[in-house]
């Protein structure tokens, strides 16, 4: 019997995954998914999330295109955030996600940590 050969992780996927799934982004994404909105607005939506977390995620996700930052010259000056056309792109897996975690993953009770060994299959 000949080896099963594996495949190589296709460079634009890992780094879209690596992107895309780092700490507070995927939050970040879905509120801006609703709307464009303003950083108060982004943070008050995320629980737990500091003011230099989302600052920095915002900064990466403005590098890679994703997001844009808009700055209305008002007095006092107001700044926004809404994702670009590529940005949009993300909406399916998004939402598929939203879809996939609403079925298999339970948000564990304050100070129970996650659940492990669950038989999930019983869901399907």
């Amino acid at each position: 019997m000949e080896p099963m050969k594996l495949l190589a992780v296709c460079p634009r996927f890992h780094h879209a995954s690596e992107l895309i799934g780092r700490r507070w982004t995927g939050p970040i994404l879905y509120v801006l998914l609703k709307s464009g909105c303003r950083f108060a607005a982004i943070r008050a939506a995320i629980p737990d999330i500091t003011d230099r977390m989302l600052s920095d995620r915002l900064q990466e996700l403005e590098a890679e295109g994703i997001v844009v930052r808009t700055v209305i010259p008002e007095a006092p000056v107001r700044v926004e955030y809404a994702l670009t056309k590529k940005g949009r792109e993300l909406t399916a897996a998004i939402n598929a996600i939203g879809r996939w975690a609403e079925k298999w993953v339970d948000v564990p009770k304050a100070g129970a940590g996650h659940r492990r060994g669950k038989d999930r299959e019983s869901r399907a």
